[in-house]
């Protein structure tokens, strides 16, 4: 063992101070930035669509990894790409992926001992822009706090958990779709011999997280 490894391991970053460093990081090219960290854009002509969160994630002192816990122990770092609309208004390009479960995950997991909960519960929602399919530039727009601690929001996301979860567990992975679900909706993930079934936020919820017309 090295003297390193004896050392006590830093607190996690608290949100407030996450919040601050991400105010420096507004009007910023995430590009050069990710260039600087190594993290990859490009992986053999196809585009690293993580490659946004990663380089925030580094930013912030985090390497990224495929833990289902949140990113920094109590709260969870999300970056997603705008698009500017014709009438200048910047709106969301897509859903946002929050987790992903196993059919047998949702089997035996209750709403409130879930990832989903989770992950949700407390957020720091990045927005970038979107400028184009070669991703040559995205500027970091800003960074919103968001909790799921409204009562009906809270209580739609529950009943969007349990339908889904319905869904898998008597008519299997094969039977969901986009059309599931108010807030929260599911799609498979991972690929054909994959069986995860991934949970993506509604645009309306994410505007919602980020002061956003839906």
């Amino acid at each position: 063992m090295s003297q390193l490894e004896l050392l006590p391991a830093p607190p996690p970053l608290t949100r407030a101070e996450a919040l601050v460093r991400l105010a420096a990081l507004r009007g910023r090219d995430l590009r050069p930035l990710a260039d600087s960290f190594g993290v990859t854009v490009w992986i053999d002509g196809r585009r690293n669509k993580g490659w946004a969160g990663h380089t925030v994630e580094r930013y912030l002192g985090r390497r990224p990894d495929s833990l289902q816990a949140p990113d920094f122990g109590d709260w969870e770092l999300k970056v997603v790409p705008l698009v500017a609309g014709a009438d200048g208004q910047w709106r969301l390009k897509e859903t946002m992926a929050i987790t992903a479960f196993t059919p047998a995950e949702l089997e035996v997991t209750e709403f409130e001992d879930s990832h989903l909960l989770e992950k949700l519960g407390h957020l720091i929602v990045v927005a970038r822009s979107f400028e184009g399919s070669a991703e040559a530039r995205s500027i970091v727009l800003g960074a919103s706090a968001f909790d799921l601690d409204d009562p009906a929001l809270l209580a739609t996301v529950r009943e969007d958990y349990e339908e889904i979860r319905w869904v898998v567990q008597r008519e299997g992975r094969h039977a969901l779709s986009g059309r599931i679900g108010q807030l929260v909706h599911p799609r498979p993930r991972g690929g054909k011999e994959s069986d995860l079934v991934g949970f993506y936020a509604h645009k309306a919820l994410v505007a919602r997280a980020l002061g956003l017309p839906a």
